[in-house]
């Protein structure tokens, strides 16, 4: 065989292998959209979810975890459709941004993806976008949102994928997630369980979590150590809470900025080295795992912990030892 020929079935093989791969992913992606499709409104059951187990005591301050905890997640909200566990949303939610994905097969519908963790103003920007909201509608949105009971400003726009027409208004929108948050989180928010913990104290537990911990099982041990410093009355001192202040700047160009010493000293509610206790609202919109993380945290002993950048997880019983860690991995106390 020539070395001409031979380049040119070369060439045949590489286009044929690529046109394989390229259909390959438009049958995926094919794939996602009619998953989110089919699972559109399959939360709206009548039957009553099982309530969320509490293993904190705010009255005693004791935490006696249940061990069918781990159970529930896996039976209950691991399977739900929205769950951010369910990798066909993960697919869906990577390219929601981008038209032709929406177009893809449906025309005039449209998913719209809430990312747990995200603040309100960010979602009702992606959302709009989308949709080509303008301005007015945007705030339209959040306002709706934000008057629908209970009352709270951030925390109630659940996270996951929905799927609504092209021209869906502020309206419609916020009745799609005003029903899967009363259908994943209100009915499992029993009486008992608010007696226990009351629900706007777990959202906003839950919305720290979402922007400090990593999985499910380190929610829970992050929850450990807040609802430990909670106890002792001793400042939760996290470095979420001052993105929020400086996300909430008009002029700040990321919703999320990676925080500065001197953020620290920022003069608000919402900066919890200055004031104890939790911020005054959620700092942004927990999924139901978290609010489970929240409800439930491992016994600890730990009042101070960091990740690392491959997201390992170190916790330590005292300052000293926080520092020691710290020392040892990144050659000096942060």
């Amino acid at each position: 065989m020539s070395a001409k020929a031979l380049v040119i079935r070369t060439i045949y093989a590489v286009a044929i292998f690529g046109s394989i791969l390229v259909m390959m992913g438009i049958v995926l992606l094919l794939q996602s959209k009619s998953y989110i499709f089919s699972s559109a409104g399959t939360t709206t059951t009548n039957n009553l979810p099982e309530p969320f187990p509490v293993s904190v005591n705010i009255y005693t301050q004791v935490i006696e975890e249940d061990p069918t905890v781990t159970q529930y997640f896996y039976n209950t909200l691991a399977n739900e459709p929205n769950s951010k566990n369910n990798w066909w949303n993960q697919v869906a939610a990577v390219f929601a941004k981008r038209n032709w994905y929406q177009n893809l097969a449906s025309p005039v519908s449209r998913i719209i993806v809430i990312w747990p963790g995200e603040r309100k103003e960010e979602i009702a920007k992606n959302i709009g976008d989308v949709l080509r909201w303008d301005k007015a509608e945007k705030q339209e949105f959040t306002d709706l949102i934000d008057a629908s009971d209970p009352k709270m400003i951030e925390g109630k726009y659940f996270p996951g994928q929905y799927v609504a027409h092209r021209e869906a208004t502020p309206s419609d929108i916020k009745n799609l997630i005003e029903t899967n948050f009363r259908l994943q989180v209100l009915k499992r928010y029993t009486p008992s369980v608010d007696a226990q913990v009351p629900l706007e104290d777990a959202l906003i537990i839950a919305s720290l979590l979402e922007r400090e911990a990593s999985d499910f099982y380190n929610m829970r041990e992050v929850s450990g150590v807040i609802w430990n410093r909670l106890f002792i009355d001793m400042p939760l001192q996290l470095d979420a809470t001052l993105q929020y202040v400086r996300g909430s700047n008009p002029a700040e160009p990321k919703w999320w900025p990676a925080v500065k010493p001197r953020d620290k000293y920022l003069d608000s509610p919402y900066n919890t080295y200055q004031n104890e206790g939790l911020p005054p609202t959620p700092i942004a919109n927990p999924s139901a795992e978290a609010i489970l993380a929240a409800l439930n945290p491992i016994e600890t002993s730990c009042l101070y912990y960091f990740h690392t950048e491959d997201k390992q997880y170190h916790c330590s019983d005292d300052y000293e030892d926080h520092v020691q860690k710290l020392r040892n991995i990144y050659g000096r106390g942060r």
